[in-house]
């Protein structure tokens, strides 16, 4: 087993650590360890949330979540050598829950999916789904299993949802004014267009006093992804996968977190991945001077890895650029073509004895494909939403004897 360089004890909150994390991206977060180009080390995982929610059947800790402390981010790890301009390669080797442990903190045998609160985060179909829901899932090997989502088993793509490098305090500065200038376009807009910086709760790793308190104030949320890498939520970002950072700060400081035992493209329900802790095992090198190389300037590219479930046989669903509650057409719309698909998919499961809510669970958990199929049409952008058939245990293809109806018993609701 490659050298622990970050241990998470999942009985204490992240706060709490030997050596605690952060979750804020600011360039003065000081480095926990440093390794060598040609590295290999393990990095232990908490929840994103800091274990706000539990194995239980309420959503009500879903729709509590407080959303100042995400993301529970590990590390940052130094690599010698890391100058601005060098492109960090990082090989994830393995990962997964946490190892041989059961418990009540998510990552030791569970995970859970939650459809966000419209009022706290929302979601893609906020406005069709405002409240707080959640679903359960238990770890078996590869194979997820929900008490609320009865009938469906399927093999997860596990991956990390986010890991980035620092930004300097030039890109950071840039990340704050951009996003505070969209968020003055509509600043009472729920939910809102971005999140500023917010020093409640702020976790500056093992920084102290004045500098903890500036990392706090400035350093920006972990919410979206950014040029450093962030919070991606890419499904086939696995074992295998191979990612190169820009570097923008002196040996480039890579953190991260946020893992999932699986995901559907897009993520849609803001939880929408079965969200754990667990460990990390990377690989990582350097290629000197490799932005201007290669031009990679703004964002990171990476090459998949090759482990994912074998599904051969989709229900596929269609979307097009239209509102179709409105019969409103928008030009080359690739967003809302992809929620009208999102949307489809639902009201087709809901024939076969699924709420919507469940339906908007699975969607967001399961290895479901999305892609955009056409983008140059107009007016009409086209998505399509690729549903693996033999994650159900019956048949869910259309056929003249019509949709095979059951109680599939209910997610977890959010009560007053």
């Amino acid at each position: 087993m490659p050298e622990v360089l970050f241990n998470v004890d999942h009985s204490k909150s992240m706060r709490d650590q030997d050596v605690p994390g952060h979750n804020r991206w600011h360039p003065d977060v000081p480095t926990v360890a440093k390794v060598r180009p040609g590295s290999e080390f393990r990095v232990e995982c908490r929840d994103w949330t800091d274990c706000q929610v539990g194995n239980n059947d309420s959503a009500n800790d879903v729709r509590d979540i407080d959303l100042t402390i995400p993301h529970m981010l590990s590390g940052p790890i130094g690599v010698e050598g890391a100058e601005p301009g060098d492109l960090l390669v990082v090989d994830i080797l393995d990962l997964g829950p946490v190892p041989q442990q059961t418990g009540g903190a998510a990552g030791q045998g569970w995970g859970y999916t939650g459809i966000f609160a419209k009022a706290n985060g929302g979601g893609f179909l906020t406005d069709y789904f405002p409240d707080a829901y959640k679903a359960i899932w238990d770890f078996h090997g590869q194979q997820a299993v929900s008490r609320h989502l009865p009938g469906i088993s399927f093999t997860g793509i596990t991956h990390p949802g986010l890991f980035g490098t620092a930004p300097s305090a030039e890109m950071l500065a840039r990340w704050n004014a951009r996003e505070q200038a969209l968020i003055d376009t509509d600043p009472n807009r729920v939910p809102p267009l971005a999140v500023p910086p917010d020093g409640t709760n702020a976790l500056a790793g093992t920084a102290t006093g004045d500098l903890a308190r500036r990392i706090g104030e400035e350093g920006a949320r972990t919410v979206p992804a950014r040029e450093n890498g962030g919070n991606h939520d890419i499904k086939n970002f696995t074992r295998g996968s191979r990612v190169f950072y820009p570097v923008h700060v002196k040996d480039a400081k890579l953190s991260g977190g946020d893992l999932h035992f699986s995901q559907g493209d897009g993520e849609i329900t803001f939880c929408g991945a079965i969200e754990m802790g667990g460990f990390i095992d990377f690989h990582v090198d350097l290629i000197k001077g490799g932005m201007e190389t290669y031009g990679i300037s703004t964002n990171p590219v990476f090459i998949p890895g090759n482990v994912e479930p074998r599904y051969t046989e989709f229900l596929t669903f269609i979307g097009i650029s239209v509102d179709h509650d409105t019969d409103t057409n928008f030009y080359l719309d690739a967003t809302l073509a992809y929620r009208r698909a999102c949307l489809n998919a639902v009201e087709y499961f809901k024939k076969f004895g699924y709420s919507g809510e469940q339906a908007y669970l699975l969607l967001g958990s399961a290895p479901i494909e999305g892609r955009i199929s056409g983008i140059v049409d107009i007016p009409n952008a086209c998505c399509s939403l690729y549903v693996p058939t033999a994650m159900f245990d019956f048949d869910v293809r259309p056929t003249t004897a019509g949709p095979m109806k059951a109680d599939r018993g209910q997610c977890a609701l959010s009560t007053a």
